[in-house]
């Protein structure tokens, strides 16, 4: 009752996945029946809905709450699940039978997370329309919601989430599922605030459950009394039917309004529980003080009945609605309010007894419960057994590899002023260790700074810490900031343990924007920490870095260092270090122009990132992969392969930068300039951040030259120009392909010749015995955009070696450029050779689908009569011909007149004309033409 609006909410967002929906609402506001009411709904239309449930006092269980909900599955009529869902089989026993093997487990955290994230869409997308409730997140563990705050970024197309909660008992500051979480585009859903009823819904409440007996003073009680909750309500309602059943309605009525209000359900519970044995009243006491579901012997026990005066008072509080049954033969309270209400109202010397009660109960248990253990032993006033009770639950619940019940209670542990020296250092360890490698790093970064400030720590603790602080940062959040914090983790570290300051000292050598001299300088600094180490796996992390300065350098000794790194080994460690010096060479190596090793070696380290387990290995290796594939012409599908590599990374700075600029150049080639513009933009952002200084210079290129093709020459030479200040600052000339023509070009464009020399002759002696094919590929552009105007011969001669070359790498977008460059040059001295290269160009754009390119070119060839038509034009009658295609996509994409003419290079007048006819061939408007033609509407 009263509820009908919020039910009608929820299940419109769940019928219409895939959905998020978020139900906020104080104890007893009605959450939890809201959820029953969809579930009986949505069951009648054959859709599952899996429950979890989030408990304060959990034991140690990876993902618990979502595991639980999961083995509810009705697996009727399942397809057979892919070898992903395997990793859910040891979580799921029950369901062994219907599951693939286990894969072998990465050995990493964030490994093992994706793995598993993996895993748990799988299983859910095999079981068609699925609803999953998780309740009471508010007590959910780091890293429960770390799993649902990524299941909830990339849903299952079928399934839609429910989380439940109480916004007063998140974090401060907090939300559900934390800072990192931002609405899915494309993703439905809801956020339901259930807020108390009214006087006249809880009056409506009354009358369902009363009938004629519910007046409306019986209604304004009911409200005064329970504030608008319904749990409370309800439980009034309960009340008075029984006290009814013997005294009749008028004097009950009179009881009710004469009471105070109650705050919760303090007078309802105890008035009901009055009425009961005392045999029931202390079984009630029991079951409140273990908090937690527990069978019969257990609640017997712990009140000190026999067996038969337990079954008896079970029985009472279950005909009460006191306690209800939990499944498996466990009881809880029906309400964590009424839970509540008999626990405080317990003396506190019998609270005490009951505490020490439930450690020997529960310690006679295999496995023993650590958690509730360490949780009663607290209660009962023993702080120092608490502490050892706390540490020996954190050591089970990493065993079992539960860092969210871990982090849990090392908070805690931490808050303890009694806990000093090695066992403080070591809890502070262990939860930045948690916290480094969780999904909302925003919000854990603030715990490691407040451990940092702990001077209770050591130094060389504080060092660790501030380390995993700055990594992450520089990681997960591309925060250039962490490199002070890893530069300050250095001088904590190194006096106590310098191998572990080697890892700071890696990270430092690779922090290109201060040029080489600082980057080799750190570099040598942890070599010689480990040059007599015996710790191979350390001298393989900092030998994966010197091969990553080799490449960005063009040092061509690097193919020979690569080709001995251990390749065989059986250590999973050292061997995850070969596989990143592997992926680092090769993506490095995209750069410089060898586009072929790069991806034999990317290939080979995605090979090693399976069988260490290490997806991010994997991911960086198809992030590679992928810009070789666009460099190579193989476009189609790209840019869903680089949505879906996004989507499986989608905090990832690379990948957003590698989406951008691959995505700005297909739109470039297609005439989309404003939308090349601002993806070109958005990657010169997203690359500042970036370690290493490829990303920006690539799409510092590609923004000047778009400027260009609008005509803006000194926006171009503007962006062109800070992206060459940074590749001089660094040495990154051998990895600056396509940046030196754009900015040669682009200060051409504004008639400073004398600038454009300079920049020529800079560029070269950067390159100069550098191994960068690409580079000197584009030198050669260079060159002849110099000699274009005094000496064309000269010009033609540079562009068609830069057209070898390109060929050579294997990159045709790049080839026929420089082919088109060779025309245009060739058109001054001799029109008629002009047209061989020309045709050439046209050629690959075509092939690529490169339609402004092409249409620019074609332009060209038609002025010089090259262009040849057939004996009579071919009619389309009704249909769309070839130009009417592509004036349609267009119209799809959102494009103007305008727009149409520039990516097609005709006249306004003869847009104007193709549009009128494609709308009349299409029989629509404007507005609908992306509804009625089945191209892409993708804006450019």
């Amino acid at each position: 009752m009263g509820r009908q609006r919020q039910l009608g909410q929820l299940l419109a967002a769940v019928r219409r996945p895939p959905a998020v929906v978020l139900v906020e609402g104080e104890a007893g506001v009605g959450k939890s029946r809201l959820i029953r009411e969809a579930t009986i709904e949505l069951g009648a239309e054959r859709h599952q809905v899996l429950t979890g449930f989030c408990h304060p006092l959990r034991e140690p269980f990876p993902y618990g709450p979502v595991v639980d909900a999961l083995r509810k599955a009705d697996l009727t009529g399942t397809p057979a699940f892919p070898p992903t869902a395997g990793a859910l089989t040891p979580l799921l026993p029950d369901l062994a039978d219907r599951l693939p093997p286990p894969p072998a487990q990465p050995a990493d955290l964030p490994g093992r997370r994706f793995l598993l994230l993996q895993a748990v869409r799988s299983f859910l997308t095999a079981l068609g329309p699925t609803t999953l409730v998780v309740e009471d997140l508010h007590w959910a563990d780091e890293a429960t919601r770390d799993l649902l705050l990524l299941l909830a970024r990339d849903l299952p197309p079928r399934l839609s989430l429910v989380l439940t909660y109480r916004a007063e008992d998140l974090p401060p500051g907090g939300t559900v599922l934390g800072a990192a979480y931002r609405h899915p585009p494309g993703t439905g859903g809801a956020v339901i605030r259930l807020c108390p009823l009214a006087e006249s819904e809880v009056q409506e409440l009354a009358s369902a459950a009363l009938g004629p007996h519910a007046t409306p003073a019986l209604g304004t009680a009911l409200h005064r009394r329970s504030e608008g909750l319904p749990l409370v309500a309800e439980e009034d309602l309960i009340t008075l039917a029984e006290y009814s059943g013997t005294r009749g309605y008028g004097e009950a009525v009179e009881r009710l309004q004469d009471a105070d209000a109650p705050r919760g359900l303090r007078e309802a519970v105890i008035e009901r529980l009055g009425t009961l044995s005392p045999q029931a009243d202390v079984l009630a006491a029991a079951a409140a003080v273990l908090a937690t579901p527990a069978p019969e012997e257990t609640l017997t026990a712990l009140a000190g009945l026999d067996e038969e005066q337990g079954a008896g008072a079970l029985i009472e509080l279950l005909r009460a609605s006191v306690l209800r049954e939990a499944g498996q033969g466990a009881y809880v309270f029906r309400h964590a309010l009424g839970q509540q209400v008999v626990y405080r109202n317990i003396p506190g010397p019998a609270r005490r007894r009951l505490h020490l009660r439930a450690v020997e109960a529960l310690r006679s248990r295999t496995p023993a419960p650590s958690v509730q253990i360490a949780h009663h032993t607290l209660a009962a006033g023993d702080r120092a057994g608490w502490l050892r009770c706390a540490q020996e639950a954190v050591d089970e619940a990493i065993a079992v590899r539960d860092g969210g019940t871990a982090a849990t209670l090392l908070r805690r542990l931490l808050d303890t002023p009694e806990l000093e020296g090695e066992g403080r250092s070591r809890a502070a360890l262990t939860l930045a260790g948690i916290a480094a490698s969780s999904v909302d790093f925003r919000t854990d970064a603030r715990l490691l700074r407040r451990l940092i400030d702990d001077p209770r720590l050591p130094e060389a603790v504080r060092g660790e810490i501030r380390l995993g602080l700055g990594l992450g940062m520089l990681n997960e959040n591309a925060d250039p900031a962490g490199f002070d914090e890893v530069e300050r983790a250095v001088g904590e570290l190194e006096p106590h343990h310098p191998e572990r300051a080697v890892r700071a000292m890696v990270a430092l050598a690779l922090k290109e924007a201060e040029g080489p001299a600082y980057t080799h300088a750190w570099l040598e600094r942890a070599e010689g920490v480990v040059r007599d180490s015996a710790n191979e796996v350390l001298k393989a992390a900092v030998r994966a870095s010197r091969l990553t300065l080799m490449t960005c350098q063009g040092d061509a000794g690097v193919w020979e260092s690569t080709e001995r790194l251990p390749r065989r080994t059986q250590d999973r460690e050292l061997l995850r270090q070969t596989g990143r010096a592997l992926q680092n060479v090769a993506d490095t190596a995209v750069y410089l122009g060898h586009d072929r090793r790069a991806a034999a070696l990317a290939a080979e380290a995605g090979q090693v990132a399976g069988r260490v387990g290490s997806p991010i290995l994997e991911f960086l290796s198809r992030g590679t992969l992928l810009r070789i594939d666009a460099f190579a012409g193989r476009w189609a599908g790209l840019e869903e392969r680089l949505d879906a590599l996004v989507d499986d990374y989608s905090t990832s700075v690379f990948a957003q930068a590698e989406r951008a600029l691959l995505a700005g150049t297909l739109a470039t080639s297609r005439g989309r300039y404003a939308r090349a513009a601002e993806l070109f933009a958005e990657a010169v952002k997203a690359g500042a951040g970036l370690l290493v200084v490829g990303h920006e210079l690539r799409a510092a290129a590609g923004l000047s030259a778009v400027h260009l093709a609008r005509g803006e020459a000194l926006r171009a030479r503007q962006v062109a120009e800070r992206a060459v200040a940074t590749a001089r600052h660094t040495g990154a000339w051998p990895r600056a392909a396509g940046l030196l023509s754009a900015a040669v070009e682009a200060v051409l464009a504004c008639g400073d010749r004398e600038d454009a020399e300079r920049l020529a002759a800079e560029a070269g002696r950067g390159i100069l015995g550098r191994d960068a094919p690409a580079a000197a590929a584009d030198l050669e552009v260079v060159h002849g955009l110099l000699r274009r105007e005094d000496e064309p011969d000269a010009a033609v001669r540079h562009f068609a070696d830069a057209a070898g070359r390109w060929k050579e790498i294997g990159r045709p977008y790049e080839r026929a450029r420089a082919c088109e460059r060779q025309g245009d040059a060739l058109l001054s001295t001799d029109p008629g050779a002009a047209a061989g290269p020309l045709t050439e160009a046209v050629a690959l754009f075509t092939e690529l689908g490169a339609t402004a390119d092409a249409g620019r070119c074609e332009r060209v060839l038609r002025d010089l009569g090259v262009a040849r038509r057939g004996p009579g034009r071919r009619g389309y009658g009704g249909g769309l011909s070839p130009r009417e295609h592509e004036v349609a996509g267009l119209l799809a994409a959102g494009a103007t007149n305008q727009g149409i003419a520039e990516a097609l290079f005709l006249s306004p007048r003869t847009v104007e004309n193709h549009v009128a006819k494609v709308l009349r061939k299409l029989g629509t408007d404007r507005k609908r033409v992306a509804a009625v033609y089945p191209g892409r509407t993708d804006v450019g």
